[in-house]
């Protein structure tokens, strides 16, 4: 089939490459309009218990959550005649504006004193606004914030509250990913001359690269009219984009080159490269769509993105690498090594370094495996210092508005009144002892500091219970464990920030075990069918799970214990790492992971299938893919490492992480654990059952 299409792709070269160019034009242009419909929510679990309590609150309460929070310092009493003069004039001003619906201060509720803050210096402003989800009035925030945040009057405002954060991490993303692209780009670009050898080879990882981000983008768009999708979304399009523009390239390039070097026609080269490279790059595509397809299967609209995001760029991506790739290079034939900058590296070794390398490991297989075990077992015991929470305003730089006024309610008021816990009792009216009763145990949970008087609307009954704590923090999910340990009244449901967050993170927990069946099953699969093996498989998933425990150590060792601030630069250090950001670095690096050992184990299939014995076809193997794996390793290391320069923690975790673990899995594992593993097990690599190897494919 693949033989076929290369053919195909060579006579019809020139219609191919116009189809592709039009099709590349109108996937941008659509594709332009995801911009506008990105969100930087999506953490809740949407079948949670907090849910529930979320919809009988809209529904049954008419409760909406404040969009934007000021916290007012005024330096003085907030009983000041003074103060509440300004304050009264600020809010006759927003109720001014057309998005806002509502406002409640320390002021015009009387004086609450839930609304003041500990000293009695400063108080709460609520905005309510018209949208129904508070995330949505970021552009309101930006310019209230733009307006108010700093010294107004005898008053120093700090303007916070969902839509700030969202306006604030919107905003900063799309800044850090314009300096990430500015610094990766170029930088690629220069590399890619020296690996590719040439000026003209160099320009082809842009074809699938670019085709996969634009065209990802215009996938994304149209899901996104069904669905919602995160704004983090983005980094993972351009992150994967680039980098297997670059792999793939690297595979079919230099596959290209060693067959027309070989004396064969360009239209034999063409059709070569398609039915060895091009197989290769579906098969490890479709394993890489498999591992981050698992994504989807999280309730959160925010790991859901990510799926969505990984499956359209990789699809887009081997579209990319087979189709309109092939047709430019049976255009250029031999012209492709023009502009060269390297001749010695245009031309493929039969032996050389790796092939060196290979049998030089394989004479110590014992030595070199135990060895390579214990310094991946030291990278992944700083793990065991872990702790997992998600993001809250601390994600943002120190300096960020949004972060200060965050920080400064937290120090200034005793709780979390923005964000209390919010019970509904469905019928409670019916049980007014056992809501008293419930009450006052609710008042005794460590971490609570006050409980609302029960509000009924008929029958039904709400309690607030405003706690000291952060609503996005382990400490807080402990404490909804607590609360839901109470004996309460029949039906009760407990919603809140913190419960919404506690859910959310049960529900990772819940789900992590199926994802990972669902990648293990899947890869196992797949592996199978390439290589005919049922040892391959096994050792591939066995050693993933080992990188992939020594990148979370070591990502453990630099943000949560601390260590390499130099390299990635300043953050707040929570003592925390982001549970949804650690779930996408893992998947992702194991799909990429997958990627090499495939690129790797083709090249050895295809030598061992020529009757090379183990050892000659692990060498061979080696010198034809390794520097290609080590090449594409480092291009998509430095695009990933582009993102630790961003503002944002979560985004500095996900560019150290991948970049870490790429470069570790083409080092350390295909280079030198992978060649001593199979010099170890020898013949019995390539052991199936019988009956079982007419589901493989033929190399």
């Amino acid at each position: 089939m693949f033989n076929r299409l290369g053919h195909f792709l060579v006579r019809r070269r020139k219609t191919v490459l116009a189809g592709f160019i039009i099709a590349v034009i109108a996937m941008g242009a659509t594709g332009s309009l995801i911009f506008a419909r990105l969100d930087s929510g999506g953490y809740s679990n949407p079948k949670s218990e907090s849910a529930k309590a979320a919809k009988y609150l809209t529904d049954t309460f008419k409760v909406k959550d404040p969009a934007i929070v000021f916290a007012i310092d005024a330096g003085r009493s907030v009983k000041d005649p003074t103060v509440a003069m300004e304050v009264v004039r600020i809010e006759s001003e927003l109720r001014a504006e057309k998005e806002v619906e509502k406002t409640i201060s320390y002021w015009s509720s009387g004086g609450s004193p839930a609304l003041a803050s500990s000293d009695g210096k400063a108080g709460y402003l609520f905005i309510y606004t018209v949208q129904k989800d508070p995330l949505a009035a970021k552009d309101l925030a930006k310019k209230l914030q733009d307006k108010y945040d700093g010294k107004v009057v005898s008053l120093r405002i700090y303007v916070g509250g969902f839509a700030t954060f969202n306006y604030a991490i919107s905003n900063r993303i799309s800044k850090d990913l314009a300096v990430a692209e500015s610094i990766s780009i170029p930088l690629t670009f220069i590399l890619l001359l020296f690996v590719f050898s040439g000026l003209i080879a160099s320009a082809m990882p842009l074809v699938v690269g670019l085709s996969a981000i634009l065209g990802a983008f215009f996938l994304l768009y149209l899901i996104s009219l069904a669905t919602g999708v995160s704004i983090f979304a983005l980094n993972l399009v351009t992150g994967m984009g680039l980098g297997l523009g670059i792999d793939y390239s690297l595979l079919m390039v230099n596959r290209f080159r060693e067959e027309l070097h070989a004396g064969k026609s360009v239209e034999q080269s063409v059709a070569q490269t398609v039915a060895t490279a091009g197989k290769t790059v579906f098969f490890s595509g479709i394993t890489v769509m498999i591992t981050l397809s698992s994504l989807m299967l999280f309730p959160q609209m925010f790991l859901k993105s990510f799926g969505y995001a990984g499956v359209t760029v990789v699809a887009v991506a081997i579209l990319g690498a087979i189709i309109p790739l092939p047709a430019i290079l049976a255009l250029l034939g031999v012209k492709i090594d023009k502009l060269v900058v390297r001749k010695s590296a245009i031309t493929p070794k039969e032996d050389g370094r790796w092939a060196h390398t290979a049998r030089n490991v394989m004479k110590r297989p014992v030595a070199v495996a135990l060895l390579s075990l214990i310094a991946l077992g030291v990278l992944a015991s700083p793990i065991k210092n872990a702790v997992f929470s998600q993001v809250d305003s601390r994600v943002l730089p120190a300096t960020n508005k949004a972060s200060i006024a965050a920080a400064y309610t937290l120090s200034k008021f005793p709780g979390q009144q923005g964000n209390p816990i919010e019970i509904v009792i469905p019928n409670g009216g019916s049980m007014t002892s056992e809501v008293s009763a419930y009450a006052t145990s609710l008042a005794k949970v460590p971490g609570i500091i006050s409980v609302g008087t029960p509000e009924a609307i008929g029958k039904d009954i709400r309690i607030n219970a405003v706690h000291s704590m952060g609503s996005r923090t382990p400490e807080a999910e402990k404490m909804i464990r607590e609360v839901r340990k109470l004996s309460a009244p029949k039906g009760t449901l407990v919603g809140g920030v913190a419960a919404d967050y506690a859910d959310s993170q049960a529900a990772i927990a819940k789900v992590l075990p199926r994802a990972l069946g669902w990648i293990a099953l899947g890869v196992l699969i797949l592996l199978f069918m390439f290589t005919g093996s049922i040892i391959l498989p096994i050792k591939a998933v066995i050693l993933n799970v080992v990188s992939l425990s020594a990148m979370l150590g070591a990502m453990t060792w630099v943000f949560i214990d601390g260590h390499l601030g130099f390299l990635v630069g300043k953050f707040t250090n929570t003592g925390t790492i982001d549970t949804s950001m650690a779930i996408l670095i893992s998947v992702v690096t194991f799909g990429l992971s997958m990627d090499y050992e495939l690129f790797l184990l083709s090249r050895i299939k295809e030598e061992h299938d020529l009757g090379k014995s183990n050892v000659e076809a692990v060498a061979t193997g080696l010198q034809r893919s390794a520097r290609i794996i080590t090449a594409a390793a480092l291009l998509l290391a430095i695009v990933f490492a582009a993102f630790i320069t961003s503002g944002v923690t979560s985004i500095k975790e996900l560019g150290f992480g991948v970049a870490f673990a790429i470069i570790l899995d083409a080092t350390l594992i295909r280079a030198l654990l992978v060649p001593a593993l199979m010099r170890l097990f020898g013949e019995r690599n390539w052991w199936a059952p019988k009956a079982m190897k007419r589901f493989t494919i033929s190399h």
